[in-house]
């Protein structure tokens, strides 16, 4: 039975699946060259200015390819199944660590209980089990409903 306690998930964020959205949408376009932001705006029905953010950043990560002007827009920068879903998510959440804990990035200060944390290997190995299995999974696997 639940109680009035607050419940805490693991949770990717809007940047996030908006981004796969955009990665979604460029692989199913990516036989029409550039797409424009607009394109991909009207049919996610996600505002530009969020998604300016979005493929800034897909685009600095260097999994987009971008052309300005009229014809201009986004592409992919490889075919959909070179994509694989984890490499999106780490690019937008900066991560994807099961819990708030030190030691599980790279550059973080180990936590000082790390030691002697009975939990610490548990939060590990499925850190392990989510960063492996989206690295499994393509843009492709997921246009295909191969998952």
């Amino acid at each position: 039975m639940l109680t009035d306690r607050k419940v805490s998930l693991m949770m990717i964020s809007t940047k996030g699946t908006y981004a796969l959205r955009v990665m979604i949408d460029l692989a199913q376009h990516e036989n029409e060259g550039y797409i424009s932001l607009k394109a991909i705006s009207d049919r996610q029905q996600v505002s530009m200015k969020y998604l300016e953010s979005i493929v800034s950043l897909l685009n600095k990560g260097g999994l987009l390819t971008s052309l300005r002007g009229k014809d201009g827009g986004y592409m992919l920068k490889k075919p959909a199944e070179e994509y694989h879903i984890g490499e999106i998510l780490r690019l937008t959440e900066g991560g994807l660590m099961p819990v708030s804990c030190h030691g599980f990035s790279e550059g973080d200060e180990e936590c000082r209980n790390v030691n002697s944390c009975l939990t610490f290997p548990m939060w590990q190995k499925l850190d392990t089990l989510i960063n492996d299995y989206l690295d499994k999974v393509s843009l492709r696997d997921l246009l295909d409903g191969n998952i």
